[in-house]
Parts: C-alpha cells; sequence; structure tokens
C-alpha cells in the first residue's frame, strides 16, 4: 500500500509500464491529506498526458423522455419516489431528436448523448430512436450514444445497426451499496445490460455517482467492478441532491475530494475514457479545471433536470488551461 508520505509520481510511472494499480493503493488517493493533492494530480496527469496529450472529449446530452419513470432510484429526479418539480413528457419526436444532435455540434462536442427515462425502451421509442440516429449518422460526423435503461440483446443490436455508436448505462455505485440506493432493479441487471451492449458492436459505457453515502471503500469496490467491466468510457457524476429527492440532504462532497475520485479512477482506468460529468459545477465549483488534469472529457450543456455551466465557459476553460477540444469527425 502507498504510504501517506508516497511518491504519487512513482506510482504512476508504475502505471504507464503495465502496473495494475491495486485496491490499497486506490484506497490511499481517496484518503490521502489534502496537502498532497497537488502530487496527486500532477501523477494523474502523467498517466492522462500518455493517452490523452491534451485533448478534451465534449459530450451533449438531451433529456429526450422525462419523468413517469417506475424505478425507485434514490438520486433521481425522475423516478417515481421523487416529488421533486419536473417536466415530464413522452419521448421527443424524431426532428427534436435530430435538432439535438446539431445543438451538440454547435457547442463542439464530439458525441450526443439520447437519453431516456424509463426501466427501458419500449417497440415505439426504440423505433423512433433508431430512425433519428439513422438521420444523424447520415448527415452529421457525430458520435451517437443512447441511454434509454435495460437493454435486451436483440434490442442492442437494432441500436448498433442503427449506427448507435455507444451505449451507456451506469453501475452507479457499488455492488455492496447498491441496495440502499435502488430496489427495484438489481446491480446485475445493470452488469447485463453493459454486456449485451459490448456483445452487439457498442462501445461500453458505464460509470458511477460520488456521494450517495457510500464508504471509500466502496467507492473502490465500483472502480474496480468498472475495470472487471472493461467500460470504454466512464463518466464520473457527483451528487447533485435534488429537493423532493430520497437524498436531498446528502452534501458530503468537497472540490477536494471529488478530485481524489477523478485521479483515483485515472490511476485504475489508465486508458480510458474519463468524463466529468453531472454535479461538476456545484461540487467542483472553483477547481472544475483542476479536474481535467486527470479526466480527458466532460459534459458541455445542460444535464437531465439540472441547469449545467454555460458552453462558452467551459470552451474558456479548456482554452485556459492550453488544452484543446477534440472536434468531431467522419
Amino acid at each position: 500500500m502507498i504510504s501517506i508520505q508516497s511518491n504519487w509520481d512513482e506510482l504512476a510511472v508504475q502505471v504507464l509500464q503495465g502496473k495494475d494499480v491495486q485496491k490499497e493503493e486506490a484506497l490511499s488517493i481517496l484518503q490521502a491529506k489534502d496537502e498532497e493533492l497537488l502530487a496527486i494530480m500532477n501523477a494523474a496527469y502523467r498517466i492522462r498526458s500518455a493517452y490523452f496529450g491534451n485533448r478534451v472529449k465534449l459530450n451533449y446530452i438531451i433529456n429526450a423522455k422525462s419523468g413517469w419513470c417506475p424505478e425507485d432510484c434514490g438520486y433521481c429526479a425522475q423516478s417515481i419516489v421523487s416529488e421533486a418539480p419536473i417536466d415530464k413528457y413522452s419521448l421527443m419526436e424524431k426532428e427534436e431528436l435530430i435538432d439535438g444532435a446539431r445543438r451538440a455540434m454547435e457547442r463542439k462536442a464530439s458525441t450526443y448523448c439520447i437519453v431516456a427515462s424509463g426501466r427501458g425502451p419500449n417497440r415505439r421509442d426504440l423505433a423512433q430512436v433508431i430512425e433519428a440516429v439513422e438521420e444523424i449518422k447520415a448527415t452529421m460526423p457525430i458520435k451517437v450514444c443512447a441511454c434509454l435503461g435495460v437493454l435486451s440483446q436483440d434490442q442492442a443490436e437494432l441500436l448498433k445497426e442503427a449506427g448507435v455508436d455507444r451505449y451507456n448505462h451506469n453501475l452507479n455505485t457499488s455492488e455492496s451499496h447498491f441496495g440502499k440506493i435502488t430496489s427495484t432493479h438489481t446491480f446485475n441487471d445493470r452488469v447485463q445490460t453493459v454486456e449485451r451492449a459490448k456483445a452487439s458492436g457498442m462501445s461500453p459505457c458505464s460509470g458511477c455517482i460520488v456521494g450517495m453515502g457510500e464508504s471509500d471503500e466502496q467507492l473502490v469496490e465500483a472502480a474496480f467492478a468498472l475495470k472487471a467491466l472493461d467500460a470504454d468510457s466512464i463518466p464520473v457524476n457527483f451528487l447533485h441532491s435534488i429537493p423532493g429527492t430520497p437524498l436531498q440532504d446528502l452534501k458530503e462532497l468537497d472540490p477536494r475530494k471529488c478530485l481524489k475520485v477523478l485521479a483515483m479512477m485515472r490511476f485504475i482506468h489508465p486508458t480510458k475514457e474519463i468524463r466529468i460529468s453531472g454535479g461538476r459545477e456545484i461540487n467542483l465549483r472553483s477547481m472544475q479545471a483542476m479536474g481535467l488534469y486527470a479526466a480527458d472529457a466532460m459534459f458541455v450543456g445542460d444535464y437531465l433536470t439540472t441547469e449545467g455551466q454555460a458552453a462558452f465557459a467551459d470552451h474558456q476553460m479548456i482554452e485556459d488551461l492550453g488544452f484543446e477540444i477534440e472536434v468531431a469527425s467522419s
């Protein structure tokens, strides 16, 4: 295990030489003193730079279907147990979904994420998403990610055939903590959906939500579950506790802890896309830019039911770092 006064740069060199970080070492990153934060971020950047240079991938999300979800996820304003005052609507029309891809490109996003609430897509919704994706892929040089809930293998293959590049289904938390967050589906249900997406040929995207009452050990457990899943893209969300949801009173995070989480993810997943996702504005606050020394991607624009930082501010932040946005290409 790495000691408190460890040389984080040395651990980074070992990772670049092919060493797998151990659970004890990952835990030591989370539990390091704040005085070590800059050294940790510098070491994480060494890994990030080796594989991604100073490039930043931007993702844009559209809340294609809002509310009316039968699942009881405690963090979500769209769940059946939420009393949050949100807009509720059925799946957007095809033209609205296509227009969302145009907005994504205007914001310099290279990936457009179509997200729909619910346990999984019904036949009509799946067909509508497929029609929109086919036109987007035929007319715009942008990658498409779908996040529609639990999938059957047949549904996954239809999405792949339509041109969906990536499928997102987050594990959200560790298996040992999962039952405290959700009871209407299991941790394994989520694993199986990601495996089906992989089997269809779509790139697997799966991540976590930090700050839901889990221990540091459970955060490490979740990170290693994602490693076992071999997700290509790992969105790291930080809980935005929304009034009216069961987790509305949880406010456990500070910017320094968030940065340590991102660094831990980079050490464990050196070659994978690590994406700063929901809740970054209210949890990282004035230290958002530092997150990109570990992560190589982030969302731009609004999230599902919460507002994000203005796109021009994100572009300026990236420019101020001396980094560059990775533009969409066919």
